[in-house]
């Protein structure tokens, strides 16, 4: 057998990631995806491999002599895009009188190609398309025989009995099925193949099932491979090689991230994969802290999920599944105060401690936002994002900022006035600590930088998730500066003295987020909690001098 792989797409589907690298070069689990097609060939039974080139063809020749495959794996560059047909026929010089499989450059799946073609040999009809059931491209039409009777949406709906399914991008062909296809010339396969039906040579459907299969054309669909691959290397230990092996994939409600999160088991063996989107060449980004930093925490004692494995390209991490209990739910259900504090004060603890411990050798380079929580930050993007995204954005309230930059220079300077600084989660509240077995893990740090110890305090004690009470508040937050007393020396009016003014910044971050994410992102579930945090908002000004922050209170007080 020999076989051609279709490589010479430009890719437009995957701009701005294909203007530097070709799709069949994109990675899966470390791997180019033309490497995986070329190796599964030749394990199939291939003698020898056609690719036909265009955008960014040199990339693939300099891969290919950079490898030592069993076969001759053979290039040829088309000047113009001869489409799928056009690619097959001006390889002619390359084919014998055997019949030869072609496959799409763009796909991820481990139909068993050896099957394939062998199911091709039984037969007698000039090519077998590899057909399976995939609504989204469920296009091809074919008869309760399994022949191919034609192509949708344009060509004319078939008899009653006919059924549709989709074209997997794999193909076995007679020499003879050339004769359809014009020399020289931009033509499809398809276009080839409804001339042969046409004239009654007869398209034979191999239909294939349970198994995976990917078109990594997108961005979509290059994530969904990586997704399955990097599952599959961690749960099975067979990365991109075919395998039969079932997954059962389910996809969780994310939070206030873009992110996607899956949930992928083998055999009762559960992990995490959540969905970064592809890492940038030249900078480090929201993917690289997740992983340099968990690993940070869980080399320092924290604990946080195991990282199994990063897949930088595609920015797809999987890690330890500790379930979807959330200390939220388990604090919502508490009424006994006492039994609530024992809860938060264990939470405490292991945030003094991640504050204390994580913040020695925490390397700035780890953060892809800001190696610091300093003014610039709390100016931006707690106290702007509070007037932008929700006064204006949320509530429609037009303002002049200007009005407000005493008072928010201010606010940062109190802030940051006392000197207790260290390793900051920045986004610290019951939503991002897990309940697994009475024993509480903190998720979501990819965010962190070091900072005030009082702002990571102030988010979980005014996390409007949960609501606690101003003296339960009071209560736990005494009880941190007793245990922070306990490492260092404490001045308690002064950490408290900047605890209110975290406390007031983290406030208006969270007011800016629930703003952004109904408006903008139309994630509606966060305007139940903006009513609670609006009155912590007025609590926690109620908390510092009177004639401080006047233009904040009038706005405030409106809400």
């Amino acid at each position: 057998m020999k076989a051609m792989i279709l490589a010479a797409g430009l890719g437009t589907r995957l701009l701005p990631l294909t203007e530097k690298k070709p799709k069949p070069l994109f990675p899966i689990v470390g791997r180019p995806l033309l490497d995986i097609l070329i190796c599964n060939l030749q394990d199939s039974g291939c003698e020898a491999i056609m690719i036909n080139t265009h955008h960014l063809a040199e990339m693939i020749d300099d891969f290919i002599k950079s490898q030592s495959y069993n076969i001759p794996v053979i290039l040829r560059y088309e000047s113009t895009i001869l489409g799928t047909g056009g690619a097959i026929k001006n390889v002619e010089d390359f084919w014998d009188k055997k019949p030869f499989m072609v496959i799409n450059g763009d796909l991820f799946t481990n139909i068993d190609l050896k099957s394939v073609y062998s199911f091709h040999l039984n037969h007698k009809y000039p090519a077998t398309m590899v057909l399976h059931d995939y609504s989204k491209f469920n296009n091809v039409w074919l008869n309760s025989r399994d022949f191919i009777t034609g192509f949708g949406p344009t060509d004319p709906p078939p008899p009653l009995g006919h059924r549709q399914l989709a074209f997997t991008g794999i193909q076995v062909i007679d020499p003879q099925v050339l004769e359809f296809i014009p020399t020289q010339t931009f033509y499809s396969i398809i276009d080839a193949y409804r001339k042969m039906i046409q004239k009654d040579h007869q398209v034979h459907a191999y239909i294939t099932s349970s198994h995976y299969w990917h078109d990594i054309g997108t961005l979509e669909g290059y994530q969904e491979a990586a997704t399955e691959a990097v599952a599959r290397k961690i749960l099975s230990g067979t990365g991109p090689k075919s395998t039969n092996e079932t997954l059962l994939c389910s996809k969780l409600k994310g939070d206030g991230s873009d992110r996607a999160w899956h949930r992928v088991s083998k055999e009762n063996r559960p992990v995490i994969l959540v969905n970064h989107g592809p890492a940038p060449e030249d900078s480090t980004c929201e993917a690289d802290s997740f992983f340099a930093i968990g690993r940070h925490l869980e080399q320092k004692g924290i604990p946080v999920p195991h990282i199994f494995h990063f897949d930088r390209p595609s920015g797809v991490i999987a890690m330890e599944d500790l379930g979807d209990l959330h200390l939220q739910t388990v604090a919502c259900k508490i009424k006994d105060e006492k039994k609530l504090l024992s809860v938060y004060k264990t939470v405490l603890d292991i945030l003094l401690f991640m504050a204390i411990e994580a913040s020695k050798d925490f390397n700035p380079s780890f953060t892809y936002q800001t190696p610091y929580f300093d003014r610039e930050v709390i100016l931006e993007k707690e106290c702007t994002y509070f007037l932008d995204a929700f006064l204006d954005g949320y509530k429609r309230v037009k303002i002049d900022s200007e009005r407000f930059k005493e008072d928010f220079e201010l606010l940062a300077e109190r802030a940051l006035a006392s000197s207790y600084t260290g390793f900051l989660h920045r986004d610290f509240q019951s939503r991002n600590i897990l309940v697994d077995r009475d024993k509480y893990y903190i998720i979501d740090f990819q965010a962190a930088r070091l900072g005030p110890l009082q702002y990571d305090l102030a988010s979980l004690l005014i996390d409007p998730y949960v609501r606690l009470a101003s003296s339960t508040q009071e209560k736990l937050l005494m009880y941190y500066v007793e245990r922070l007393s306990d490492s260092v020396p404490v001045n308690e009016a002064e950490f408290i003295y900047s605890y209110k003014y975290c406390a007031i910044s983290r406030n208006l971050q969270i007011l800016g987020a629930f703003g952004f994410l109904s408006k903008v992102k139309g994630k509606k579930d966060f305007e139940a909690y903006i009513p609670a945090a609006i009155n912590s908002l007025k609590r926690n000004l109620d908390m510092i001098e009177p004639q401080v922050c006047p233009q904040l209170r009038n706005i405030v007080k409106e809400l």
